[in-house]
């Protein structure tokens, strides 16, 4: 066994946040533990989802910062929103009192500095959802794009983001100057290109896109899960099967590989990105 290998093992032993290995643990409540797998789609390209799990000390808080990021037209955007978007967030001054106020203002100062650096990032975007459980209480959700956020309580799944989809925000992008394109055998997408019509970057069709969050909060008490994926686990699971598939799953890590598994089994082809964070 190498060195790496040993202090891999040593970080799962201890429940370290390690970006490795694919499991953490709270130090505030021994009960609340996150797990994570990604699988990568059947397309030629790169894997374009990127995702952070990880728990924080803040002086005297602890934060647990989740989020999936579903990049497209290449992974540079998602890849940015990796190691730029929470701390961003973080550093917002009203972060501890209006918590929602200040993540949809790090959503639009971060997707300005994407469109800044368009040149260097290329023309793509990304979705995002990102979850801020702060002190083992209260979970922020946001989201931009069709990455969601589902919470299980007492065994009944409940949505805590929105799918942003063009042809619910068909006005909105109209309104812009866009269009909403229905193709036979196609999804509908912004000016016949984009299937979400909420993302960061996609400087090409900014001006008909919003990079706006939807924000939900959520005391957590008796909730026993929630689950972060990206649309390759949605587009053949619903919510409720969701739920219902770990349900019994004591171990997050293993939740989060076998909701995988199943999208798979389910003829999923594009990328999986999923993090299941228990609270009991």
């Amino acid at each position: 066994m190498t060195g790496k290998e040993i202090l891999h093992k040593i970080k799962e032993k201890v429940g370290l946040s390690d970006p490795d290995s694919g499991k953490g643990k709270s130090k505030m409540s021994k009960q609340i533990s996150h797990g994570f797998h990604l699988v990568k789609g059947k397309s030629a390209h790169a894997m374009e989802d990127y995702l952070v799990a990880k728990f924080k000390q803040v002086d005297d808080h602890e934060l647990g910062l989740f989020a999936i990021f579903d990049g497209h037209m290449g992974h540079d955007v998602a890849d940015y929103l990796q190691c730029h978007l929470f701390e961003n967030i973080l550093k917002e001054p009203d972060f501890w009192t209006e918590t929602g106020k200040a993540i949809r203002r790090a959503y639009r100062i971060t997707d300005s500095a994407i469109l800044e650096k368009a040149f260097e990032l290329g023309p793509g975007g990304s979705t995002a959802v990102t979850a801020i459980l702060i002190d083992c209480q209260k979970l922020v959700i946001a989201n931009v794009g069709d990455s969601r956020a589902v919470l299980s309580r007492n065994g009944v799944a409940k949505q805590l983001s929105v799918d942003h989809e063009p042809s619910t925000e068909r006005e909105q992008i109209e309104n812009r100057g866009g269009f909403v394109s229905n193709f036979p055998g196609d999804v509908p997408r912004v000016d016949g290109q984009l299937a979400v019509s909420r993302a960061f970057g996609d400087k090409s069709l900014k001006n008909h896109l919003s990079s706006e969050p939807h924000v939900a909060e959520e005391i957590i008490d008796d909730a026993e899960f929630v689950i972060l994926a990206s649309d390759g686990l949605w587009k053949v699971m619903s919510n409720q099967e969701a739920v219902d598939t770990i349900k019994d799953v004591k171990d997050a890590r293993s939740a989060a590989k076998l909701l995988t598994e199943e999208a798979l089994n389910r003829k999923s082809s594009d990328d999986i990105s999923c993090i299941v964070l228990k609270f009991q």
